[in-house]
């Protein structure tokens, strides 16, 4: 699990979202929260669908004007901490998500993908 999760708002602009994709050895699926309970998802898909033709530049008005929740799936599925990487691995094997927030008492205690899990595996096969 990848702790210490970059968490969104949904008043954040699209140009946050931007930045945040930028980063180098970013995951792809990226938490929204508000008042630290979550309330969505921004996967890099949703954020090229709706940016199709702004561009890299910073400028494009796109980036200014369209929000995270204008963009964001809403009531994400979630695990808790007391799930099992089979658990999560389960869900993910599905197809249906390519990451999971992981929640502690209702707030983001981390995120796990299906490359993370693919890595566990990898790593504890030896």
């Amino acid at each position: 699990m990848t702790k210490n999760v970059v968490c969104i708002s949904p008043e954040q602009h699209l140009l946050d979202v931007k930045h945040i994709y930028e980063k180098k050895k970013w995951h792809h699926h990226i938490p929204v929260t508000k008042n630290d309970v979550l309330v969505g998802m921004v996967s890099l898909i949703d954020f090229m669908y709706n940016i199709a033709g702004a561009g890299i530049s910073d400028d494009n008005k796109i980036y200014k004007e369209l929000k995270v929740k204008d963009i964001m799936t809403q009531k994400p599925f979630y695990l808790t901490t007391s799930a099992t990487i089979e658990d999560v691995a389960k869900v993910l094997a599905k197809g249906y998500y390519h990451a999971v927030p992981i929640l502690e008492n209702n707030k983001i205690a981390g995120i796990v993908s299906t490359a993370d899990i693919i890595k566990f595996f990898l790593d504890n096969s030896k």
